[in-house]
């Protein structure tokens, strides 16, 4: 049986709550990632950064990456999954949520040991379940009602 450890990207590192959103891009752009993982003390998870969130979030808004941090951004707490997790099980979650990167933890500290990503399954499933995989995260969203997708017709 597959698990989350097997298929994830091991030693993600983190950025720290307190550092700001320029060093955050730099390290994005050091390790080719669009995502970071926010940790606290002990590679505690705080949240997750992606570089959308830097844009939308900071830059469309007016506001200095070198001053804002990657602490005033973070919203919630991500999903995550735990090491030992199934990996069919590990997709149904981002399939579910529609999220494209998964921290993972370890047990019993819940202390980050690494990220799954669309990459990580895409070298790590088999060809079908990909598509299956990419297919349910990126479909777009249902209707809200009926009369969104009627048009009024001539008389």
């Amino acid at each position: 049986m597959t698990n989350a450890g097997d298929i994830m990207h091991r030693g993600a590192e983190c950025v720290r709550e307190h550092e700001t959103l320029a060093a955050a891009a730099r390290i994005m752009k050091d390790r080719g990632v669009g995502a970071l993982p926010i940790c606290g003390e002990r590679q505690k998870l705080l949240g997750i950064l992606t570089d959308r969130d830097i844009v939308l979030k900071c830059v469309a808004e007016g506001r200095d990456p070198e001053r804002v941090t990657a602490g005033d951004v973070a919203q919630g707490r991500p999903m995550t999954v735990e090491a030992d997790e199934d990996v069919e099980q590990v997709l149904r979650v981002m399939e579910q949520y529609r999220v494209r990167r998964l921290p993972v933890i370890n047990h019993p500290e819940h202390e980050l040991v690494g990220m799954i990503s669309e990459a990580d399954i895409a070298r790590g499933m088999p060809q079908a379940r990909v598509a299956e995989f990419v297919t349910a995260v990126c479909a777009e969203d249902p209707p809200r009602s009926k009369e969104v997708l009627e048009t009024p017709q001539s008389a």
